[in-house]
């Protein structure tokens, strides 16, 4: 866990970070604190914070303490990272059949930061969804399953 990011543990406190984060991006982390590849990308959130501080704002939400959310979002895979803009829930092209959340971890900060820019960009210009600027050679590759289709 981060000690230097905000932490969200309740479904009440992810409906009022979603409303009242204004003219920024939410970044919503969905894991657990004791997984290492959720250490990774907290690490690579929180050194970021700062330098985005104007664009974004970052949260941690645990998946065992909000399973509404994890249900709705269809978090099967940790870390999930989900992305909102002034209450919209922002989708990204990342190459991938799922569009609604990245998973896994970023591979470098720069990534991080090169997709919350295109976010805020593109959701200043009216966008739901914008093409993700990560190099796919950096995106961690997963196969979707549905069950009971």
């Amino acid at each position: 866990m981060s000690l230097f990011l905000p932490k969200l543990s309740c479904k009440k406190d992810i409906d009022d970070a979603i409303k009242s984060v204004a003219e920024k991006v939410l970044v919503l982390r969905f894991g657990r604190d004791e997984d290492s590849v959720c250490l990774q990308l907290d690490e690579i959130l929180s050194k970021t914070a700062h330098d985005l501080s104007n664009m974004a704002s970052i949260y941690l939400v645990d998946v065992d303490t909000t399973p509404v959310y994890t249900r709705y979002f269809d978090i099967s895979f940790i870390p999930s990272t989900v992305f909102f803009f002034n209450g919209q829930h922002m989708k990204v092209d990342y190459g991938s059949p799922d569009h609604t959340k990245f998973v896994g971890s970023f591979k470098t900060k720069q990534d991080f930061m090169d997709l919350i820019e295109v976010i805020y960009r593109g959701a200043m210009r009216g966008k739901l969804i914008v093409q993700s600027p990560i190099d796919p050679r950096n995106i961690p590759k997963y196969d979707l399953l549905y069950h009971d289709i």
